[in-house]
């Protein structure tokens, strides 16, 4: 293959280890690609706040995919360079129709502010959710533009069998995906990772072709997908693993960087 020009990588599961860490190694090549000219977008389902940790380990380019592509946002000047919501209306019927379809499902919603969440929300990881701004019914939260709309259910253990029964009620109306946890994350009609990656390639004079793009869950699909060159890591899950045209190593063995290392010669 050609060598890339911009590199897109997944955080969790992809690029930072378990602990949430970056290894040396991978902050060495991550700088590397930096001094030699080539931008790295991260490329995240995490919300802003819990983005801003790796922060330090952008280059240049200064720009940050999250929440699985409504938010780009501008590091250096500390503000959204891009915002793709969800309009209240939207937010409101896709809720009803959920909750109609699938008995016991709770949501949380996620906006620039922050989140908010109903009675019944819990967080999918015990002890990493700050409080919620507002704790109401659903039909209150969708009073303003979201960035994502969450949706979880007691007893559902397998995301992928929650993401299919969404999937089957809302269509195309929104985008439904998940990150290896049983919890939804629904977009804005056409909001992925790979629609907003590529207004952003558009904005820096890059195509498909010349992106190489690393990731694990199946909210990664869009852009492996689309990106010239696809890496699934060496643990991802299955449908990653038949959809990308490379395998790297697992996240705690430094996979993105020693695949990277290899490709520029690092």
């Amino acid at each position: 293959m050609s060598t890339p020009k911009l590199v897109a990588t997944d955080l969790d599961g992809t690029l930072v280890r378990a602990d949430g860490s970056v290894s040396d190694f991978t902050r060495d090549v991550l700088v590397k690609l930096e001094e030699i000219g080539v931008p790295v977008i991260f490329v995240t389902g995490r919300p802003l706040r819990w983005t801003r940790v790796l922060f330090e380990h952008i280059g240049s380019v200064g720009l940050a995919i999250v929440s699985n592509g409504a938010l780009v946002w501008d590091v250096a000047a500390d503000q959204p360079r891009l915002t793709r919501l969800i309009e209240p209306a939207l937010s409101a019927e896709v809720a009803s129709a959920l909750k109609a379809s699938m008995p016991g499902l709770v949501f949380a919603t996620e906006s620039l502010e922050g989140w908010s969440g109903e009675p019944a929300f819990r967080p999918h990881v015990s002890g990493t959710l700050e409080p919620p701004r507002r704790v109401a019914p659903i039909e209150e939260l969708v009073d303003e533009p979201l960035i994502k709309l969450l949706g979880r259910r007691d007893g559902d253990d397998d995301a992928d069998e929650l993401l299919a029964a969404a999937t089957a009620v809302v269509g195309d109306r929104v985008n439904v995906t998940h990150s290896s946890f049983p919890l939804l994350e629904i977009s804005a009609p056409g909001v992925t990772k790979a629609s907003t990656l590529e207004l952003v390639c558009t904005e820096l004079g890059i195509s498909a072709s010349d992106v190489i793009a690393f990731g694990d869950m199946p909210n990664d699909l869009p852009m492996l997908t689309w990106a010239g060159t696809s890496y699934a890591m060496a643990d991802a899950h299955p449908s990653v693993v038949a959809c990308a045209s490379h395998l790297a190593p697992g996240h705690e063995d430094d996979g993105v960087a020693r695949v990277l290392a290899g490709v520029f010669g690092l």
